[in-house]
């Protein structure tokens, strides 16, 4: 058997190619956008992708099981479980739990496993050769490294009002299942730390099925199925804006891009002609950087791992926009863009300095200076971390505005005051610093150290 984990460190995403090496079939399992990497393992390994699968509608990420069997001639096999509202609107060869994938001499049995989604299903692994027994487990966002899929997705991103609750319910009963497995099945999930597909996964990207029996909080509940959803749909992280359009997306018909596209590097009279036209400027330098002098009305999203997620914040899928990155730069940022389904790059500029444009630059702040302002009349301290970050420890008096939703939030920020924002350790606060400035806010100081250096320092935190 041949086994590789593929792990997508952007979106903390693993997807996986296994073959047999008899036949040289082989499957990919939750496949990336940009397929190459699959079919330039197959290649160096004498492999046909014969098989591709996905474990369930994915909401993170842009699926490129398509993009990766428009290429090879490859079968998709995909969940025909969930009812009706929960069917994949294109052709492919339906899954029902008990189902078996045949890959040369290997299988893969279909369980279907629903909780974070009503179709979700997992495959249970069996290497014929070697034994009879399941040596593996492909769980998607069911079972994590230390934690489980969340059910409150569907209604947080896409507004399926109730289904939380049945979802959590669905969930207790899949976990049961899932532990009647033997316990050295080795987990092979499909994100880890970082992904907002839950609240506790763990760094390590591999598990076993006894080891999540024993280690896993959602195996500790007993019988206690109340409790169980309780915590289950507490403090979850808020669901980035774009999951929604990824939910549409990898369920009906859509443009395929089956190789990573080139931009344009712009001159100076291309990217002022856009930009007069109104067309966003991301930002993706650094954040020091970018303070010390940056293009009005353009937002800095560093191009560091949380790129896309940020970007599918704040982006939306019909507008175009232009990078400020270095032309080294582009590729890499090119795959995180697309693996959201972010095409729309207009092209990109590395300089901005001969641009005849005046830069601006940002007020950051120290923490002595920060001090100055707490607890002060006439200011207006901003804590744009998530509400259970801010839940957990903040600053006294200071006020909640998650960055992801500042946009839509610029009426909680005041213009008649001194603003001071902060987050954790700098990143988000540049994010929402751009964005103030952009729609015209001029009073704002950026405390950067953040939480991290306020608690490194033993300041007062309140809950």
């Amino acid at each position: 058997m041949f086994f590789e984990h593929i792990y997508d460190k952007s979106l903390a995403q693993g997807s996986y190619l296994v073959g047999c090496q008899v036949t040289g079939e082989a499957i990919v399992i939750d496949a990336q956008r940009d397929i190459d990497v699959y079919l330039d393992i197959a290649k160096q390994n004498n492999l046909r992708i014969t098989h591709i699968a996905e474990t369930h509608i994915h909401a993170d990420f842009l699926c490129g099981s398509r993009e990766l069997a428009a290429v090879t001639g490859a079968t998709m096999y995909l969940s025909d479980e969930g009812g009706e509202d929960w069917q994949y609107q294109f052709p492919h060869k339906g899954l029902k739990h008990g189902d078996v994938i045949n890959i040369g001499n290997l299988t893969l049995e279909v369980m279907h496993t629903p909780g974070h989604t009503p179709e979700s299903i997992s495959f249970l692994l069996t290497d014929h050769p070697a034994t009879d027994k399941p040596v593996m487990v492909f769980t998607g966002d069911f079972v994590f490294v230390g934690d489980i899929g969340r059910p409150d997705l569907l209604e947080k991103a896409a507004g399926l009002i109730g289904t939380k609750e049945k979802g959590a319910k669905q969930m207790y009963q899949s976990l049961q299942r899932f532990a009647e497995l033997p316990e050295y099945v080795q987990v092979w999930p499909a994100h880890g730390a970082g992904s907002a597909c839950g609240k506790e996964l763990g760094a390590v990207r591999s598990s076993t099925v006894g080891y999540e029996k024993i280690r896993n909080w959602a195996f500790q509940y007993g019988e206690d199925e109340k409790g169980f959803t309780d915590y289950l749909l507490a403090g979850q992280p808020e669901p980035p804006k774009y999951f929604a359009m990824m939910k549409h997306l990898n369920k009906v018909p859509r443009t395929l891009l089956v190789e990573v596209p080139k931009h344009p590097k712009l001159n100076k009279e291309q990217f002022l002609s856009a930009y007069e036209k109104g067309i966003k400027v991301i930002d993706t330098r650094n954040k020091v950087d970018f303070a010390n002098g940056f293009i009005p009305g353009s937002l800095n999203i560093q191009g560091n791992n949380s790129f896309s997620t940020w970007c599918g914040w704040l982006l939306n899928y019909q507008e175009q926009f232009i990078l400020v990155a270095d032309g080294s730069q582009m590729e890499d940022l090119t795959r995180k863009l697309m693996r959201i389904g972010l095409d729309n790059i207009y092209g990109y500029i590395s300089e901005i300095n001969d641009l005849g444009i005046e830069l601006q630059t940002a007020d950051v702040i120290s923490l002595d200076e920060f001090k100055t302002y707490v607890g002060k009349d006439n200011v207006q301290i901003v804590d744009v971390r998530g509400i259970t970050e801010y839940e957990g420890g903040h600053v006294a008096g200071a006020e909640s505005v998650f960055v992801g939703t500042l946009p839509d939030n610029l009426d909680k920020i005041s213009k008649g005051e001194q603003v001071v924002i902060h987050c954790q350790a700098g990143d988000r606060s540049t994010i929402a610093y751009s964005i103030l400035a952009k729609n015209g806010f001029e009073n704002v100081k950026n405390y950067s150290g953040g939480m991290k250096e306020w608690n490194e320092k033993e300041n007062e935190v309140v809950k």
